[in-house]
């Protein structure tokens, strides 16, 4: 399916953590049916509302294996766009329906800066693999393999681990943790005007470490190239 066949969506509540059923592993999908293709393509509207570029489905009190992915740039149109995205990320046709997603193949370590629908407003750096292969089922049954990097190969650990009841703060060190977790339970989350600005901080900070990732790798080729 291609970014118009999931225009008409439903919109659903996206759980927010403490909520305790964001701890629920996701169940197997035997068989994908046309109820799940209906989850699917709320879920990717839901996203889409959120300005996410991934959802699973605990997030949204289904306790299922499935989670959406869309992780391209968009113009000054609000239109998808691939400027920025890596060649493997390119290959890959998004959005991104994957049910039973398993990671087959993982390396490069790398670091992002990561948030979450679920802890909206907050965003800490997070250790990922930059690579990753991961086999599952698309929206119609059929087994597929993604081998993508960059922040499609971070969108889609991020999404698992929700798959297995974890969120992103579970990965930082216990204060960074804590000091989240404590503020959420002391003055809850930031309003929506405050999270917009803090996203457009941390897409700043994206772009500036992209160009100096860019950079090196154009150096590194032009090194190489004068031996």
């Amino acid at each position: 399916m291609g970014f118009l066949a999931y225009a008409d969506g439903v919109k659903l509540e996206v759980l927010k953590y403490p909520d305790p059923r964001l701890r629920k592993k996701g169940l197997s999908v035997k068989e994908v049916t046309d109820e799940h293709r209906t989850l699917v393509t709320n879920m990717i509207e839901t996203m889409y509302d959120e300005n996410g570029i991934g959802l699973a489905a605990p997030q949204v009190g289904e306790s299922l294996r499935l989670l959406v992915i869309d992780t391209r740039p968009t113009d000054d149109d609000g239109k998808p766009t691939t400027q920025g995205l890596t060649d493997l990320e390119k290959q890959v046709k998004q959005p991104i329906a994957i049910f039973n997603p398993e990671i087959v193949v993982q390396k490069e370590a790398t670091t992002y800066e990561e948030g979450c629908l679920s802890v909206p407003g907050f965003f800490e750096t997070v250790e990922r693999a930059n690579y990753v292969e991961v086999k599952g089922l698309d929206e119609n049954g059929k087994e597929i393999l993604i081998k993508t990097d960059g922040l499609l190969a971070i969108c889609l650990q991020h999404e698992m681990d929700h798959l297995e009841g974890k969120l992103f703060i579970d990965r930082l060190s216990f204060v960074k943790s804590n000091k989240i977790k404590n503020k959420i339970k002391k003055t809850g989350y930031p309003d929506a005007e405050e999270v917009a600005e803090e996203r457009q901080k941390v897409r700043e900070l994206r772009a500036e470490r992209a160009k100096s990732v860019s950079a090196a790798k154009k150096a590194e080729a032009e090194k190489a190239g004068k031996k």
